[in-house]
């Protein structure tokens, strides 16, 4: 793996620490995972190093090719603008070195699976899929791709057995956790669970287990964190931008 390129995971970054020891503890399970990549993290707000920091620091270790993986499970705002933006900014400073953006996160089967893992953390069994309806809630988004990708994400895990999988959002797009909980209370299903799908803790995933508990949500499951399904995904992504061809996934060359 010497010569592979390095794994650079960007986050989002958040004032709260929770956020950013949770995306350390998650890029720590991928680097565990692949002894002998080089993996390192940045952010694009609030924590540090910053994109640019984090590049410069492996240019001037010799790092000459990087795989840049967007920490996000849809193709919001920051994957289409903010996270380009920072990459072509330090390309354009670092001569030679290339950058390949990876992948958003989702969808993946590997985030169903994670889903689930937390669920069942928090309580439920397989026996309880049939009469178990969640609400899979995110942070939201202005973005019509990223809503209907979540849409998307909540009817494919319909598909997994759950009575019902019903989307909210934390901010910016609706339903709300709390409608979304009393919606399902109201056309009659006994249990309802809250499945948070963000990754890490902060300001949005304390809003989504706010409304989960003010509207009785029977069930509320963690984030999805350093989850070992994640980690792989991270690797999986990884391995999809470093083996594909220059043209095959978008390259930023100095």
């Amino acid at each position: 793996m010497s010569h592979a390129p390095a794994l650079l995971v960007i986050a989002h970054g958040s004032r709260d620490p929770r956020h950013a020891a949770t995306v350390h503890a998650l890029v720590g399970r991928a680097r565990a995972l692949r002894p002998g990549l080089r993996v390192e993290t940045a952010f694009l707000d609030f924590n540090t190093p910053s994109v640019g920091q984090a590049l410069s620091s492996l240019y001037l270790s010799g790092v000459r090719e990087v795989v840049a993986l967007p920490l996000l499970l849809t193709r919001a705002f920051h994957a289409k603008s903010d996270i380009p933006a920072a990459l072509a900014e330090s390309s354009a400073r670092l001569p030679g070195l290339s950058v390949r953006v990876a992948d958003v996160l989702g969808p993946s089967p590997l985030l169903l699976a994670a889903l689930e893992r937390r669920l069942a953390e928090a309580g439920l069994t397989p026996a309880d899929r049939a009469t178990t309806a969640v609400v899979l809630a995110s942070a939201g988004s202005t973005d019509p791709e990223a809503i209907a990708a979540i849409a998307e994400t909540a009817r494919e895990w319909r598909h997994t057995g759950w009575c019902a999988v019903r989307p909210a959002f934390a901010s910016a797009a609706l339903p709300r956790t709390e409608d979304a909980v009393r919606a399902l209370r109201a056309e009659g299903f006994a249990r309802v669970a809250v499945a948070p799908y963000v990754i890490a803790p902060g300001r949005l995933p304390d809003r989504i287990a706010a409304g989960a508990e003010a509207a009785g949500a029977d069930v509320v499951a963690g984030v999805l964190g350093a989850s070992p399904e994640l980690a792989r995904l991270l690797l999986r992504r990884y391995d999809a931008s470093a083996a594909a061809t220059p043209a095959g996934l978008p390259a930023l060359t100095a």
